[in-house]
C-alpha cells in the first residue's frame, strides 16, 4: 500500500496511490510504504530517484546500521514502534529515508517511511494532524511528532500495565491463592513483563533515533528544543519501566512464595499420614512373626483385637496432630 500525505491549509491529507501517474500529480510532505510490492518500488524509484534498500527492515542492532546519512544527503533512521495488542505484543521495524540537502531530487523535503504492517502512532498522528491544523509544517515535523507520539503511546501503554498488575495485585493479596488461581496470576505477570520490557526497549530506541536527529543538525531552534522535550519524556518513562520491573518481580515471588506453601500443606499431609501409619505397621509386624509361643495365636479374639490395636495406634496420632494444628 502506498499512501502520500499532503498540506492543506495546514491540514494533512491523505491520499492512496494506484499509479505512478497519480503519484506525480502531488507534492508531499510524507509517503509512506506499508508492505510495498516491487511495482510500487519502482514507481518512488522512477519518480523521486529514490531506491529504497532491500535490508530495510533488517533487524541490525548497531548504530551504524540504523542511523546514518549517505553521501547523496539521504538520512537514514530505522526504528521500532510498538504495538500493545492484548494476544500478542510486538515491536515493528520502520525505515526511514529523509533528504534535507540534495536539491537535484524530487524527493528533497520527503520523508519516507517503509514498514510490513500498520502502526497505531502512525493511525494517531494522522488523527491529530487532520484535527488540528498548523501541528505539521514539513517533513522533519512528522518525523519528530511520530517519535513524540510513540513517546506518548508508551506512556499509555504503561498506564495499562499498572491497571493489570492492580488487578493481579488484588489477587495475590487476597490470600487465597490455590495452584489454579496461581496459574493463571503467573501468566497475566509474565504477558505484562514481556509488555513492560518492549516498551523499555522501544523507548530507548526511540532516544537513539532523536539523539541522532540532534546530532545530525538538521533541526532548527523550536525543533530542536521540541526532541529535547521528547527525550525528557523517555527519561521520566525509564523510572515507570523501572518501577513496574520492582512490582513484576515481587508479585511473581508473591504468587511463587503462595504455590511453595500449597505444596508444603500437601507434602505435610503426606508426612503426618505416614508417621501415623507406622504404629500399626509396626503391631502389623508384630503379629507377622512366626514364634511358636504367642498367646494371641490360640485366642479366638486374636484377629480382632490386632486389628482393633492398628487402628487405635493410627487413629492416636491423628487425633494427637490434629489438636496440634498440624493438619491445617
Amino acid at each position: 500500500m502506498l499512501n502520500i500525505f499532503t498540506l492543506a491549509n495546514g491540514r494533512l491529507v491523505q491520499e492512496e496511490i494506484d499509479s505512478l501517474e497519480e503519484l506525480a500529480r502531488f507534492q508531499p510532505i510524507w509517503v509512506d510504504l506499508e508492505s510495498p510490492t516491487l511495482e510500487e518500488k519502482r514507481w518512488i524509484k522512477q519518480h523521486y530517484g529514490l531506491s529504497i534498500p532491500e535490508d530495510a527492515m533488517d533487524e541490525d542492532i548497531e548504530e551504524s546500521a540504523r542511523f546514518y546519512e549517505e553521501d547523496n544527503g539521504e538520512l537514514h533512521i530505522r526504528s521500532d514502534f510498538l504495538i500493545d495488542d492484548d494476544e500478542d505484543p510486538r515491536s515493528v521495524r520502520v525505515a526511514f529515508i529523509l533528504n534535507q540537502h540534495n536539491a537535484e531530487l524530487k524527493s528533497r523535503g520527503v520523508l519516507f517511511s517503509i514498514h510490513d504492517e500498520d502502526v497505531p502512532v502512525f493511525r494517531l498522528l494522522r488523527m491529530r494532524a487532520r484535527r488540528a491544523p498548523g501541528l505539521l509544517e514539513d517533513a522533519k515535523e512528522v518525523l519528530l511528532k511520530l517519535f513524540d507520539a510513540d513517546a506518548e503511546y508508551s506512556a499509555d501503554t504503561l498506564e495499562r500495565i499498572y491497571d493489570a498488575l492492580e488487578k493481579v495485585s488484588t489477587q495475590v493479596l487476597s490470600g487465597e491463592v490455590d495452584d489454579a488461581r496461581a496459574s493463571e496470576v503467573l501468566s497475566a505477570i509474565a504477558l505484562q513483563e514481556d509488555l513492560n520490557s518492549r516498551i523499555r526497549r522501544n523507548v530507548m530506541d526511540t532516544r537513539r533515533a532523536v539523539s541522532f536527529m540532534m546530532r545530525s543538525k538538521m533541526l532548527n531552534a523550536e525543533q530542536f528544543e521540541e526532541a529535547r522535550q521528547i527525550l525528557r519524556d523517555i527519561e521520566s518513562l525509564d523510572s515507570h519501566t523501572a518501577f513496574l520491573f520492582d512490582k513484576i518481580n515481587f508479585l511473581m515471588d508473591a504468587t511463587v512464595g503462595f504455590i511453595n506453601i500449597n505444596q508444603n500443606k500437601i507434602i505435610r499431609i503426606f508426612s503426618v499420614a505416614s508417621v501415623a501409619l507406622l504404629p500399626p505397621t509396626l503391631v502389623a509386624s508384630a503379629y507377622g512373626m512366626n514364634f511358636k509361643f504367642m498367646p494371641e495365636l490360640d485366642w479366638a479374639l486374636g484377629y480382632p483385637f490386632a486389628l482393633a490395636l492398628m487402628a487405635i495406634s493410627a487413629v492416636a496420632p491423628m487425633l494427637y496432630f490434629s489438636k496440634r494444628g498440624w493438619l491445617k
